[in-house]
């Protein structure tokens, strides 16, 4: 098991995520995400907002979510 906190995930706060891969990561990352735009966390849509941005240009979103993936695989095991 590995750990991330939302704010390394491009969110907004320090909660802890973790999990056996990078994939499975980003999916409690994006739950996360979900029920923070449900109770509309200013913090969190703004960060979201800046990620939308990212996803309108496909290389800079490889490039990030490849060094997320990097930046996952070379934390420690908990």
């Amino acid at each position: 098991m590995k750990k991330m906190t939302c704010l390394q995930l491009g969110g907004a706060c320090d909660k802890v995520f973790e999990a056996n891969s990078f994939e499975e990561i980003a999916e409690l990352s994006k739950q996360h995400g979900t029920e923070m735009f449900k109770v509309g966390d200013a913090a969190h849509l703004e960060a979201m907002n800046k990620m939308r941005a990212l996803m309108h240009e496909q290389e800079k979103m490889r490039q990030w979510f490849a060094d997320k993936k990097l930046e996952f695989e070379n934390l420690p095991d908990s």
